[in-house]
């Protein structure tokens, strides 16, 4: 299910990442759920698409997300 804003993202994710990574992730998502629709594993692939764009711009030290353009 697509996500409209950052507020309906889940809790974990919410709970984890800066506003900035959260809208990478709800786009990220939103654009692979359209892309894989009719798939049996939609939702799984887009989780996993999501989290790599996130990823690409941050990454996670301890248990903080640091965007990467941050570390240097």
């Amino acid at each position: 299910m697509p996500y409209d804003s950052n507020a309906e993202l889940p809790i974990g994710v919410r709970m984890h990442l800066p506003p900035h990574a959260q809208d990478i992730f709800r786009s990220a998502f939103n654009h692979a759920f359209a892309a894989h629709a009719g798939e049996p594993d939609r939702e799984e692939a887009a989780f996993r698409i999501a989290w790599a764009a996130v990823k690409r711009g941050y990454v996670k030290i301890g248990d903080t997300w640091t965007e990467r353009g941050d570390l240097g």
